[in-house]
């Protein structure tokens, strides 16, 4: 019984830290590489006024971010539901 429970917190923590590695890898790439790395390629796209690689820089990522705090939200209920972990 006890060995059964280590290895499903053990699946739901690997199930965890691989959406939170996923989560961190958009939010890296978007602010970082769409906002500065990225930013003399994307200067020819316009976004209300602005070239792409600003936007993303000052708009961009904090949308971005925003919509990954609810995704990951509705994934950690799915998990807990997955694993039996729910409220």
């Amino acid at each position: 019984m006890v060995d059964e429970k280590t290895q499903r917190d053990r699946a739901y923590w690997r199930a965890n830290l691989r959406l939170i590695i996923g989560i961190l890898i958009v939010w890296a790439t978007v602010s970082y590489g769409f906002g500065i790395l990225l930013r003399p390629l994307l200067m020819g796209i316009s976004i209300g006024g602005a070239d792409m690689g600003f936007w993303f820089a000052q708009q961009g990522a904090i949308l971005t971010f925003l919509g990954l705090i609810f995704f990951y939200a509705i994934k950690m209920n799915q998990l807990d539901k997955k694993f039996g972990l729910e409220d």
